[in-house]
């Protein structure tokens, strides 16, 4: 048998479609455990891989998703949203993606649509959610009854990732701070930079979240069964409070900015003040060396054997004098 691996050595066959598109097709008993027996099966979870064409074929041939739901699988952009259409509610929701994909540490997108018998889920890159849903639903320790179920439980890993990666930018953010205070932040510039980049994806993408939910709660809260209306209200919760620590630590990103771009105008002053003394310093003394260069008769000292050393005393006297007043004129500004 032909195990597919990645460069690291990992082994990607979970990871790649069937010659139908289908990653995988999970089947679950009244009472939420998996089962092999189709006949058995309370309800069903297939996912697809979205950029593959056999894929796409077979959703667009699937007779029982209604035509809203199957043109926002078969879109080609990415525009996250959630609606209701007849007894499906369906939509395209931010997640990590997993470490096995090329784009690793980034967002990708999640696809789905559920009634009560039928979940299908799409996808492009492998995402970290989905696949630590399918690891407890393969060791048994989770079980899920229905497709809400799952979809909360999809969605509530890809909050807990984004908690994840709020939690270590949060703790970029203090040693980058620690540095600045302690005058160590020649290199800190290229990180908050990073840091930064990383706060506006992950804060864009709670604050589509928090807007989606409150949209589902306000559009279609009499449509909706109970059990998915407490789904829609547990994860606005979430997405809001992450939405409000990323507020947080954006606003704190951009106060370690502003205090960094004060401390580089700061050493750009004191450049610029050092070089305005050492040009009013050396001034005099360009024009008096000058001044006694000139290749013309009645120059002074040019008979004297102490004339060098007396144009010299001269220049360095005046400089001395110059640099007196330049300093004293620096303090008094």
């Amino acid at each position: 048998m032909n195990i597919a691996l990645n460069p690291e050595g990992t082994d990607l066959s979970p990871y790649l479609p069937d010659e139908h598109g289908l990653f995988f097709i999970y089947h679950f008993t009244a009472e939420g455990t998996r089962t092999k027996d189709p006949a058995d099966a309370h309800w069903t979870w297939r996912s697809y891989q979205l950029s593959d064409m056999r894929a796409r074929h077979e959703i667009a041939a699937e007779p029982a998703l209604p035509p809203p739901v199957r043109d926002a699988f078969l879109s080609a952009g990415h525009g996250c949203h959630i609606d209701l259409e007849g007894d499906w509610l369906y939509g395209d929701l931010p997640d990590l993606r997993h470490d096995y994909s090329a784009e690793a540490r980034g967002l990708g997108h999640f696809c789905f649509a559920f009634n009560d018998t039928t979940l299908i889920g799409g996808r492009k890159q492998p995402l970290r959610s989905v696949d630590n849903v399918r690891k407890a639903i393969d060791n048994g320790s989770r079980k899920f009854r229905s497709p809400a179920e799952l979809i909360e439980a999809v969605m509530g890993q890809s909050l807990d990732g984004m908690a994840t990666e709020l939690g270590s930018l949060g703790d970029a953010l203090d040693g980058i701070e620690d540095r600045i205070v302690c005058d160590a932040w020649h290199s800190e510039r290229q990180a908050l930079v990073d840091a930064r980049r990383q706060l506006v994806v992950i804060h864009r993408q709670m604050a589509t979240l928090t807007t989606l939910f409150r949209h589902l709660d306000h559009s279609h809260r009499n449509d909706l069964p109970d059990p998915i209306n407490d789904m829609a209200a547990r994860l606005s919760h979430r997405a809001h409070t992450l939405h409000h620590d990323g507020e947080q630590l954006q606003a704190r990103a951009r106060l370690l900015q502003d205090e960094l771009m004060a401390k580089l105008t700061t050493q750009s002053n004191q450049l610029l003040y050092m070089l305005s003394v050492m040009t009013a310093v050396l001034l005099p003394m360009t024009i008096i060396s000058s001044l006694f260069g000139m290749n013309v008769g009645g120059l002074p000292l040019v008979d004297t054997p102490a004339g060098f050393w007396v144009a010299s005393a001269i220049s360095l006297a005046v400089a001395a004098v110059v640099y007196l007043f330049v300093r004293r004129l620096g303090r008094g500004i």
